[in-house]
């Protein structure tokens, strides 16, 4: 008889992203205890990720470039047409996200667009006080 055979939500564990939006004055520290959080919430704590995504004009900041750095995961940078492809595809949204960037979540836009077109949510936008953060798995890593 074998051991019991233990099954994954996401079978590949590097095809995770976590979008990111954040304030101007948010902590590396804060984004890498949210997207820890979202992990949990997903029940996915020990999964890997392959790469955090944010606006293409927020990818300099300090912040969102120490988090991916401490992650050891590339950051994407999503340019506006990619976030309002994607953000048809958002569950979440905020008036002023929407007022500001065109799309209902930026987080989620932002996942949804580097896992590909056949990304789907993992986890809704899940906010702190200066942070938002969606997990998308890439279609390949959600077929069983």
């Amino acid at each position: 008889m074998h051991g019991p055979t233990r099954t994954t939500a996401v079978e590949s564990p590097r095809s995770l992203v976590a979008g990111i939006g954040f304030r101007h004055a948010t902590a590396a520290d804060e984004i890498l205890a949210l997207v820890a959080d979202a992990l949990r919430q997903a029940d996915m704590p020990g999964a890997q990720l392959a790469a955090l995504a944010t606006a293409a004009d927020r990818a300099g900041d300090r912040a969102i470039v120490e988090a991916a750095e401490s992650l050891g995961v590339p950051l994407v940078a999503i340019g506006v047409e990619a976030l309002r492809d994607a953000g048809r595809r958002v569950v979440t949204r905020s008036v002023r996200i929407e007022a500001l960037r065109g799309v209902g979540s930026l987080a989620e836009a932002a996942a949804l667009a580097a896992a590909g077109p056949d990304g789907r949510l993992v986890l809704p936008r899940i906010a702190s006080a200066g942070a938002t953060c969606a997990l998308a798995a890439s279609g390949d890593a959600l077929s069983s």
